[in-house]
């Protein structure tokens, strides 16, 4: 059993992208080696938890807020939280990040038009026929997360392959221990070193200490460790493109040839 506190786990995605059903996959698995599991699913605390709120960006923030309030206070109580819920605001995500702490974000992402084929339900059909306004990735826009510690394409990839990304994650950040993965899985799992993002936000959800706060990262600096992965692998490919400067300067030297 992990001597540690609780964490959370945020599931974020457009409707429809399995986002419930890996927090019910994840859950049980996290039962079998006797740890305390709460699923705070938006779909089903509705009446509870904000019953007359719409669908404007602010009250989606109101919901995101208090959804994040109670899961704080779980994690507190050495609770592992499962929050599947569209959140599609990254400043309501974001806040509760540095407000949970022990939490990491999981963008599961399916394309729009797949969503719309295998959608059982008809609400993607009615929002595109203007039935339901105010409808995420149709008539309101999804803000991707830029840096989510787990991207799973739900199209893609099955519930085991993106649970085992969420497992190395929380193995990773030390939320859990090895022997409870080996349960878990079946297999001996070993923690990744951390990217230079992770370090970041380790530190910063921490309160302020008394030592010296550590030094920003250097943009050009590439990761000190050889097996360390950058997650999702679309942040490489962000850092890896040429400033403007750089462009305008290789133009320069083309012309003086």
């Amino acid at each position: 059993m992990a001597q540690t506190l609780g964490f959370t786990v945020w599931l974020t995605g457009m409707s429809g992208t399995g986002k419930s059903t890996m927090a019910a996959y994840i859950a049980a698995r996290l039962r079998q080696v006797d740890r305390n599991v709460e699923i705070l699913d938006e779909n089903e605390l509705g009446n509870e938890l904000w019953q007359g709120l719409g669908d404007s960006k602010d009250e989606r923030m109101t919901i995101v807020r208090r959804l994040g309030y109670v899961a704080g206070l779980l994690t507190r109580n050495n609770v592992a939280v499962l929050v599947p819920c569209v959140s599609p605001y990254k400043a309501g995500r974001e806040e509760n990040r540095r407000s949970v702490g022990r939490y990491i974000e999981v963008y599961v992402d399916c394309p729009t038009e797949k969503l719309i084929e295998r959608d059982s339900t008809g609400r993607y059909k009615k929002a595109l026929g203007g039935e339901i306004p105010n409808f995420i990735g149709i008539t309101e826009p999804y803000e991707p997360p830029a840096s989510a510690e787990v991207v799973i394409h739900s199209d893609q990839e099955s519930v085991e392959e993106g649970a085992a990304k969420i497992f190395q994650s929380l193995l990773d950040l030390g939320y859990v221990t090895s022997e409870e993965l080996k349960i878990i899985t079946g297999k001996k799992m070993k923690a990744q070193p951390p990217t230079q993002v992770e370090v970041t936000r380790v530190s910063s959800a921490k309160p302020p200490k008394a030592s010296k706060a550590p030094a920003k990262a250097d943009k050009g600096t590439k990761a000190s460790s050889k097996g360390a992965k950058a997650r999702p692998a679309a942040r490489a490919a962000r850092v890896a493109k040429p400033s403007k400067a750089a462009k305008k300067a290789s133009a320069s030297k083309r012309k003086a040839r």
